[in-house]
């Protein structure tokens, strides 16, 4: 298990309710041992001014994703974790319904972990795909 403890979605939602994970509408909607998921709506806060998702609206549910999956990993007592830095890859335009971002791990350090955020439209098919490196910073 990749998680140091499995909280309930509840109250991973209610941390982004105001701020930008709740302006977005985004929502976590599953978590396992090693994964994280949660979907963002592609709707007018979302789209680009030619009708498609925007890309950065894509960054920040991969960014969003990514450190709550980063900080689940850590003992919060005595670390925490910022982005280091992300990138994306926009593959398929998405002009409706919602986007589903899941975050797994590609490496779990003690000073930096990576992890790989896929996002998939409403047919399962990839529209987007991102890395992001977090920093562990002792408090």
């Amino acid at each position: 298990m990749v998680f140091s403890k499995k909280p309930d979605l509840d109250f991973i939602n209610q941390m982004g309710k105001d701020n930008m994970p709740g302006f977005l509408e985004i929502n976590f909607t599953k978590i396992g041992d090693d994964f994280l998921e949660a979907e963002m709506p592609v709707n007018n806060k979302t789209k680009q001014p030619m009708g498609l998702l925007h890309g950065g609206a894509n960054v920040v549910l991969a960014e969003t994703l990514g450190s709550i999956a980063a900080i689940l990993t850590l003992n919060l007592d005595t670390h925490y974790a910022v982005g280091l830095e992300i990138n994306a890859n926009h593959l398929r335009a998405v002009k409706e319904g919602k986007v589903l971002g899941r975050a797994t791990p590609l490496h779990i350090g003690r000073k930096t972990q990576v992890w790989e955020i896929k996002i998939t439209d409403n047919k399962g098919k990839l529209s987007c795909i991102s890395r992001i490196t977090m920093a562990i910073l002792q408090k």
